[in-house]
C-alpha cells in the first residue's frame, strides 16, 4: 500500500529544510552553551581548588611559606607569593609583543599587498606551520640556538646602553636570560598575530585601495592612508590576542629563564629574572604538597583572571572600532 504524503506538494521540500534547520539550530545552540560551562567548569574547579592557599594564614605554615623561596624569607600571605609571578607572565609577555607584533603585522602587511601570489602563498604556509610547533620544540631551540646568539649582543646593550635600567646589571654567561624569553616567545605569538592581521589587510574595501591609487598615491601611501585605518582595530586585537598567548606560555619559558620570585626589569642577568606562573606550575606542581598544590592552582586563577581580561578587552575593541561600528552607532541613535 502505498504510503500517504501529507500535506501540498509545493511544502514536503520546505518541511525538510525546516527540520534540517532546527536540527543545525541546536546543534549550534549545544556547542555554544557547552563553551560557557567549560568555561564556568574551570573557573569554579580553580577557585574551589585554590581558596584553600588564598584565604590560608601563610606565615603559620611552613610548607606555604618556604615555597619556592631561594632568599628564604618566609612568604606572609598569598598576594606577596603571586605578585612576583604576575610580573613575570606580564613582563615577559610586553617583551614578546614589543620584538614580535611589529614584524607580524609587516610580515602580514607583505603577505597582503606587496608579495607575489606565489610567494604570498607560501610564505603564508610557512607562517601557519610555525603554529603546529611545540612549545618544547621552541624551548630547546631557544637554549641551543637563541641563548649564545643573544650573548654578544647583550654584552653591546649593556656596554653602551647599561645606563638604562633595563640593560643595567652584570652580564650573564649562560643566556639565560629574560631577553632570551621574550626573543623565544616573539617567535612563538607571530602566526597567531600575522595571520589575524593579513586576513583583516585582505578585507580592505578595493574601492578605497583603487580610489588612492587613482589620485595619484604610491603602494606605501595607499597602504597608510586606506588599509591601515581600515585595519587598526584588528591589528590591537591580533596583538591581545598574542598577548593572551604568551601570557600561558609555559615549557619555553620554563626551559630558557632561570627562575627567581622578584620584581626585577633587568633583562640581560642570570639570577634576576622574574619567573612566569606558568612555568612555575609546570616545574613545582609534581613535587609540591597538598596546601602547595593548591598555592599553585591558585596563582593558575590569576593567571586565568589575566588571559580572560585580555581577551575580553580584544573583542570589546573589536566590537567598539571594528569597520562596521559606526554603522551599528548610527542604527542605534536613529
Amino acid at each position: 500500500m502505498a504510503q500517504t504524503l501529507t500535506g501540498p506538494p509545493g511544502t514536503r521540500g520546505t518541511n525538510r529544510r525546516r527540520a534540517s534547520d532546527t536540527v543545525f539550530l541546536g546543534l549550534s545552540a549545544a556547542s555554544a552553551t557547552s563553551i560557557m560551562l567549560i568555561l564556568a567548569g574551570v573557573a569554579i574547579f580553580l577557585i574551589i581548588q585554590g581558596l584553600p592557599a588564598i584565604t590560608a594564614n601563610w606565615s603559620a605554615n611552613p610548607d606555604l611559606s618556604a615555597i619556592q623561596n631561594p632568599a628564604q624569607v618566609p612568604w606572609r600571605s598569598f598576594w606577596d607569593y603571586v605578585g612576583p609571578l604576575l610580573w613575570g607572565s606580564i613582563w615577559s609577555s610586553l617583551i614578546a609583543l614589543v620584538l614580535g607584533a611589529p614584524v607580524a603585522i609587516g610580515i602580514a602587511l607583505f603577505i597582503s599587498h606587496y608579495a607575489p601570489r606565489s610567494i604570498a602563498g607560501a610564505l603564508g604556509y610557512i607562517i601557519d606551520l610555525l603554529a603546529a610547533v611545540p612549545s618544547i620544540v621552541f624551548g630547546l631551540w631557544g637554549i641551543i640556538v637563541i641563548r649564545p646568539f643573544l650573548l654578544p649582543l647583550s654584552q653591546f646593550l649593556n656596554e653602551y646602553l647599561g645606563w638604562i635600567p633595563l640593560f643595567s646589571g652584570p652580564v650573564t654567561n649562560t643566556g639565560s636570560t629574560m631577553f632570551a624569553g621574550g626573543v623565544v616567545l616573539a617567535v612563538m605569538i607571530l602566526p597567531i598575530i600575522t595571520s589575524i592581521t593579513r586576513e583583516v589587510f585582505l578585507q580592505t574595501p578595493r574601492l578605497d585601495e583603487e580610489a588612492a591609487l587613482a589620485l595619484g598615491a604610491t603602494r606605501w601611501e595607499m597602504v597608510r592612508l586606506a588599509v591601515l585605518p581600515y585595519a587598526r582595530s584588528g591589528m590591537v586585537s591580533a596583538t591581545l590576542l598574542g598577548l593572551g598567548r604568551a601570557l600561558g606560555e609555559t615549557m619555553a619559558i620554563a626551559l630558557i629563564i632561570s627562575p627567581s620570585l622578584l620584581f626585577s626589569v633587568q633583562v640581560l642577568t642570570d639570577g634576576y629574572n622574574s619567573q612566569t606562573i606558568a612555568a612555575n606550575i609546570a616545574l613545582n606542581f609534581p613535587v609540591a604538597t597538598d596546601i602547595q598544590r593548591s598555592a599553585l592552582i591558585g596563582t593558575g586563577l590569576m593567571l586565568f583572571v589575566v588571559s580572560l581580561a585580555v581577551n575580553m578587552l580584544a573583542r570589546y575593541i573589536i566590537a567598539a572600532t571594528g569597520p562596521g561600528a559606526k554603522g551599528r552607532k548610527r542604527g542605534k541613535r536613529s
